[in-house]
């Protein structure tokens, strides 16, 4: 079975459903722009509703040391997850800052960018591969798209690795086979709207993703 993250979480109860329906990791969202952002007082209130055993973990996007102190010191966090244009150095120096294991997402459209994948495995604790964004979006991830996962297809990296875009309780059974994926991440996917997780989608994907 494949471990699922959850990410975006905004209410308690989308916390207490995602929990109860399976989920390995939660995700909160703070980049300002995004449906599904918190801030740091509002996720550490979202914290306290997490069970030991099942991963908080913080969405960045380009954040500055400012930024991430003031989010590493309120929220209990478990993990970082950095999702803008960080290059391994910088990488390296937040994981060393904040003692906390780094995830690293790197977007994917075609070829070139798989390659792209070898420059952080030296630096992150896990990859996180996802749709590259469209030109001209506003958000780095959660946009609903997927890419070929053909590109994954037979690869094998040093780290561990995470498949998210697009993802939903319909094609992720699908995705899993196709890349041999055993840690699935959706967001947009598992919602009845813009931010809005829904029960039902949360358990449907856990366990199409078995």
């Amino acid at each position: 079975m494949a471990k699922v993250k959850i990410c975006g979480l905004t209410s308690p109860e989308a916390v207490r459903d995602a929990v109860s329906a399976g989920a390995l990791y939660l995700g909160f969202n703070f980049f300002p722009k995004s449906p599904r952002y918190v801030t740091p007082a509002e996720a550490a209130a979202l914290a306290t509703e997490v069970p030991p055993g099942v991963a908080k973990v913080a969405l960045v996007v380009d954040a500055d040391d400012a930024t991430l102190d003031d989010i590493v010191g309120q929220v209990p966090l478990d993990m970082l997850q950095l999702h803008g244009k960080e290059i391994p150095e910088r990488v390296a120096e937040i994981r060393a800052r904040y003692g906390l294991p780094v995830i690293k997402v790197v977007g994917i459209a075609g070829p070139e960018d798989v390659a792209k994948l070898d420059d952080y495995m030296d630096v992150a604790d896990q990859i996180l591969v996802d749709a590259k964004a469209p030109k001209g979006a506003v958000l780095p991830g959660g946009n609903g798209i997927a890419f070929d996962w053909r590109l994954l297809a037979g690869r094998h990296w040093t780290k561990p690795w995470m498949l998210a875009g697009g993802l939903t309780p319909a094609n992720v059974a699908l995705a899993i086979r196709m890349t041999g994926a055993r840690q699935v991440d959706t967001a947009s996917g598992v919602e009845s709207a813009p931010g809005v997780k829904d029960a039902a989608l949360m358990r449907a994907f856990i366990e199409a993703a078995g």
